[in-house]
This record gives C-alpha cells, sequence and structure tokens, in this order.
C-alpha cells in the first residue's frame, strides 16, 4: 500500500507539473515588467498575467510581443531607411511603418494604438488615427521633444499592430522600429498579480 501511495503522489505531481507547463505554454503565462515605458499603467517590477489564446489583439490592448529584430539595440531600426530614429539619434518626419524581416527573441509589452489599415500620425506625443486623435487619459506626457512627433501619415500594413508605451516620453516602441505582426505576439496582458495594492485586472 505504501508503494502504490508514493506512486499515485509522483503520479499526480508530474500531471500537475505537466498541466502547469502547457498553461504557460498555450493559455496564461506570467510576465514581470522591466522597464518604465508603460507608467503609469504597469510600474517597473510590476507582475501581469497574459492570455496566450489571443494572436489578433484589439485597439487599446496592452500586448506581449517579440518586437523587430534591431528594436533591442541602443537605437531601435526601422526596415526602411528615413523614417524613425536614425543611427546618429535624427527623428524623421515620419514614424516607422516597416519592421526588419525577423523577430528579436527579447519579449517587450506596448500598448496597441493602431491595427491593420490604420492611417497613423503621432502629435506632441498623442495618435492622430484615422483623423481622430486617441483619447489617451493613461499616457504619461511626452514633453515636447523631437520623439514626440511625427506629423506625416503612415499607414499600418496588413496583419500588423503598432505599439507605443503609454509613457510617451520613454518608450522605445513602434515609432523606431515599425509595426510588429501578429505571428509575432504572445498574448495579450489581461490581469496584474503583483504588487498587492495593484491587483486587478487591465
Amino acid at each position: 500500500m505504501r508503494v502504490k501511495g508514493v506512486i499515485e503522489l509522483v503520479v499526480t505531481v508530474a500531471v500537475a507539473i505537466g498541466i502547469a507547463f502547457l498553461v504557460q505554454a498555450f493559455i496564461v503565462k506570467p510576465y514581470r515588467i522591466p522597464s518604465a515605458s508603460m507608467e503609469p499603467t504597469l510600474a517597473i517590477g510590476q507582475r501581469i498575467l497574459a492570455n496566450r489564446m489571443i494572436s489578433h489583439p484589439s485597439l487599446g490592448d496592452v500586448v506581449v510581443f517579440h518586437p523587430p529584430s534591431g528594436a533591442d539595440s541602443l537605437l531601435g531600426t526601422c526596415g526602411v531607411a528615413d523614417e524613425g530614429e536614425s543611427p546618429s539619434g535624427h527623428f524623421f518626419a515620419r514614424a516607422c511603418d516597416v519592421h526588419t524581416p525577423t523577430a528579436s527573441s527579447q519579449t517587450f509589452i506596448k500598448r496597441v494604438v493602431g491595427v491593420p489599415g490604420d492611417r497613423i500620425s503621432i502629435r506632441d506625443g498623442h495618435v492622430i488615427r484615422n483623423g481622430v486623435q486617441e483619447k489617451d487619459s493613461y499616457i504619461y506626457q511626452c514633453g515636447g521633444g523631437p520623439q514626440c512627433n511625427f506629423p506625416q501619415t503612415i499607414v499600418v500594413p496588413p496583419g500588423d499592430y503598432f505599439m507605443m508605451g503609454d509613457n510617451r516620453g520613454n518608450s522605445d516602441d513602434s515609432r523606431y522600429w515599425g509595426p510588429v505582426p501578429d505571428k509575432w505576439i504572445i498574448g495579450v496582458a489581461f490581469f496584474t498579480y503583483w504588487p498587492p495594492d495593484r491587483i486587478g485586472t487591465l
């Protein structure tokens, strides 16, 4: 009986671990916020859960994804010249609308501010989407630097999503390295569980 009980316990633990791995791989995965780019919505060190069942997010969703390769360098890399930010730190009139062809291995979290087909420009850190300024009470203001203004309109390509951090003056995002294909999206953040005073839905 004792041997049978040990076997049952081992099997139970193994099944529980297997289910936990499957849940993380395919359904829900936890993430820790590494930077200030999503303040005030998400603070450094805050922990969230992402729904991995959603690969086609909606406007306004907070999304976990792999950015284009080059996004994790000191200066973001746009897939075309004369858009986003130049290697010398100069900001062009157009935000980047073409990503590099491969994904980075890093994981970013930003907000969807443009979906496929949207016409986007950025003024004072505010997104002008299809001629209408976004309702963005959740952001930190941009602060007036050159990264706050990309007045020439771009169009979000089919299957891509334009991502920006809520901390508009301190976010490395699609302005510099372009929109993100849906196949690079990991999931949509839906719940924050740490710290305790910020527990709730997103």
